[in-house]
């Protein structure tokens, strides 16, 4: 029996809606995506999310693999293969997020404080290999956790990447007024859709956010790499506001980069309302640069966590 609190909201966008509970925390877990629609601390919000009846706005809380981000013109090859995928972002000409963000994700374990979802991927044109896909959302005393396992279920070697989409914020308090600290000591520079085309260090920029500035009208839909890790591999991001409320969003060893996206391009309702704080395993086209790709092999598991909390 489900001790979650669930309800079936079959008609919804998102799909069912699993609700875990612990010690003052609260989150609604969905079903398409497998993702995190809502997170609370003691009543406060600290994701920005979406409603009931909604689509996941700006892909806000879903799991983004077997790639993160984008690739240019969906071509990439791997040990000799030239694949092409669907073009999920027409108007730039890319293939983005992966594939499971817009698929439904089976519960196959819940409890009043966690619940587990699993996905099985099958091969498809442009990404031929089968992944399970599983992951444990929990919340309590440190706030909302994620632990990703993805195994190859197939019969040759993979190519994967992973990374999340969360949006936090501070209520009441518009981005510009937040303090961001992300430490990172390099950014991917751009073109005109998105995809890297080179590197550039933060010092001494706009960009440089590793002892922590005021964002202001700086504008970031920026991949932040060399990132300073912690002596157990892993990192953080943080967002203070004025009053010294806060989110940490932090990342194990698994993640070596971080997203930060200022909701520029976002509806009026949500512009520049909330940083999206992404942590990814790889950087953006990494299938056709091969930086940091993750190869598994036939029946290996790759493991990865990362959370949130209220500061």
């Amino acid at each position: 029996m489900e001790t979650a609190a669930a309800a079936q909201l079959q008609h919804a966008p998102s799909g069912t809606q699993w609700t875990i509970r612990s010690g003052g925390h609260e989150a609604v877990i969905v079903e398409v995506g497998g993702g995190v629609r809502t997170f609370t601390s003691n009543g406060r919000e600290v994701v920005s999310g979406y409603e009931e009846h909604e689509r996941a706005v700006g892909c806000a809380g879903q799991v983004l693999a077997p790639w993160p981000n984008r690739i240019r013109d969906g071509q990439f090859a791997f040990e000799g293969e030239q694949q092409q995928l669907p073009l999920t972002e027409p108007e730039r000409h890319n293939a983005i997020h992966g594939l499971v963000n817009w698929v439904r994700w089976a519960a196959v374990d819940v409890a009043e404080d966690r619940i587990t979802v699993e996905h099985d991927l099958v091969p498809q044109p442009g990404y031929g290999w089968p992944l399970r896909l599983r992951t444990t959302w929990s919340v309590g005393e440190g706030g909302l956790r994620a632990e990703h396992e993805v195994t190859n279920t197939g019969d040759r070697a993979a190519p994967f990447g992973l990374a999340t989409h969360p949006y936090v914020l501070v209520p009441g308090v518009p981005v510009d007024e937040l303090t961001l600290r992300v430490p990172a000591r390099s950014r991917l520079l751009v073109d005109v859709r998105l995809l890297p085309v080179g590197g550039a260090r933060v010092a001494g920029t706009e960009y440089d956010f590793v002892d922590g500035r005021r964002l202001g009208a700086t504008v970031l839909d920026t991949a932040f790499g060399d990132v300073d890790a912690a002596a157990d591999g892993g990192s953080q991001v943080d967002v203070t506001a004025p009053d010294g409320r806060g989110v940490t969003v932090w990342a194990d060893a698994a993640f070596s980069w971080w997203q930060v996206y200022s909701s520029d391009t976002l509806p009026a309702d949500r512009l520049r309302k909330a940083l999206a704080i992404e942590p990814m395993t790889c950087p953006p086209d990494a299938f056709r640069s091969g930086r940091d790709v993750v190869v598994l092999e036939p029946g290996s598991t790759w493991r990865g966590s990362w959370g949130i909390r209220a500061i």
